[in-house]
């Protein structure tokens, strides 16, 4: 009787590791244009926020008339880094990969 409890749940943790294992959490950082609007840095940040697997997003804004730098963590099993483009600029705010800085 133990053996056998013992087996299934050992079975049942094997099966539920891969799925773990593939999930994991990264970091993006994305340049948002044609937010040059007080109000639009705070639309990006709930429109991310409203991603599924997103965990946190984090808006710099340098003044109320320049674009947005949005740095979004999120659940690699859950979304990507195209449908959080996908996401900021179907709501009207074009959006793309920050380019890696050198220095």
């Amino acid at each position: 009787m133990f053996r056998s409890v013992f087996v299934t749940a050992f079975a049942v943790a094997l099966l539920g590791t891969p799925f773990a294992a593939k999930a994991a959490e990264t970091t993006v950082v994305l340049d948002v244009h044609h937010a040059g609007c007080v109000l639009c840095g705070p639309i990006v940040r709930s429109t991310l926020a409203q991603v599924k697997g997103v965990s946190a997003v984090r808006v710099s804004q340098p003044n109320g008339m320049s674009d947005v730098t949005a740095t979004v963590t999120y659940d690699t099993a859950a979304t990507s880094p195209a449908a959080l483009v996908k996401a900021v600029t179907d709501r009207g705010y074009p959006a793309d990969l920050a380019k890696p800085t050198n220095g």
